[in-house]
This record gives structure tokens, sequence and C-alpha cells, in this order.
């Protein structure tokens, strides 16, 4: 019986570890732009003006 109230107090402190990760990553930043990486594909990437020599 004390096993289970190891692995219920360990996975407590697992997931306030995940979610205290998760709220840094949305305060600094990284799901600000969730547009731009899916329309990045649709748009042609600029052509050079310079030809490659053989």
């Amino acid at each position: 019986m004390k096993i289970i109230f190891v692995l219920i107090g360990l996975s407590l402190l697992l997931a306030i570890g995940f979610l205290i990760s998760f709220l840094w990553a949305v305060k600094s930043g990284q799901y600000k732009d969730d547009y731009t990486p899916s329309m990045r594909i649709l748009h042609d990437e600029p052509q050079s003006t310079s030809k490659k020599q053989n």
C-alpha cells in the first residue's frame, strides 16, 4: 500500500514539472507565431540573379 502513495506522489511531481515547463514556454513566447510556419511552404523562394558556371 505504501508504494501506491509513493507512485502517486512521484506522478504529481512529474505532472507539476511538466506544467511549469509548459507555462515557462508559453511565457517566453514559444507559441506566439503559429501562422507563419504553416504558410511558409506556400511562398516561393526568391530567385537568385547570378547563374552557376560549370
